[in-house]
């Protein structure tokens, strides 16, 4: 297997776990561990991490190591508030391409966070919540969007563990919003509607996790 390859492996590995809540702010990143896990030297481990710093999803400390990043509440606020213009965009151009089953499917993982309300879990609302807005942008046909969603999402993930540690009201909350966004979609709304709808949804959580956040301080 070409070094490369190996990069990419330990990439894709490292970054997938930090996106579905795995490994949380803060996780401390063995890299002897790692390359044992992936049967590869520590070389391409010590590379992916070194991207994965430059994606801003590690943290590397000169005698301490490799860790995921924890939150700053200034990037925070930036990231959500450009994942909320990118997902809301893709969001609203998938609307027309989504399936009648997609749409099923969003409303059936959705009705199992409703179920989840009251014996909450955060992560596993977390992956379902991720879950639902994937089917919803999936259909979306510009490439380059997803992308941007895709990457929206990973930060996030790097940044929180899960919001609804934090602020598990939201969890409630974010359904209800989930319900008005596939009403929307259901009736044929325009395009820009749901943009703003799903916008709208994305900064009500970042207003709960900063003002959360204010709270600590």
């Amino acid at each position: 297997m070409p070094t490369a390859s190996k990069v990419d492996l330990a990439h894709d590995l490292i970054r997938r776990r930090i996106r579905d809540g795995a490994y949380t702010p803060g996780y401390r990143l063995v890299l002897g561990t790692l390359a044992k896990e992936l049967g590869v030297s520590t070389v391409p481990v010590r590379e992916a991490v070194r991207r994965l710093e430059a994606e801003g999803l590690v943290e590397v400390v000169r005698n301490v190591g490799a860790t995921v990043r924890g939150l700053d509440p200034v990037e925070y606020r930036w990231t959500v508030e450009t994942l909320a213009v990118v997902e809301g965009a893709a969001t609203g151009m998938a609307a027309c391409r989504l399936s009648d089953a997609a749409l099923a499917e969003a409303r059936r993982l959705n009705d199992a966070m409703r179920d989840g309300l009251d014996d909450l879990d955060p992560l596993r609302h977390s992956r379902l919540n991720q879950q639902f807005h994937r089917v919803l942008t999936d259909p979306c046909p510009n490439p380059h969007l997803l992308d941007l969603v895709e990457r929206g999402w990973t930060r996030v993930s790097a940044l929180r563990s899960s919001v609804f540690s934090f602020v598990p009201e939201r969890a409630a909350e974010a359904v209800r919003e989930h319900d008005a966004i596939l009403d929307l979609i259901a009736r044929g709304a325009p395009a820009a509607e749901i943009d703003a709808a799903t916008r709208a949804h994305r900064e009500a959580t970042l207003h709960a996790v900063l003002q959360h956040t204010n709270g600590e301080a």
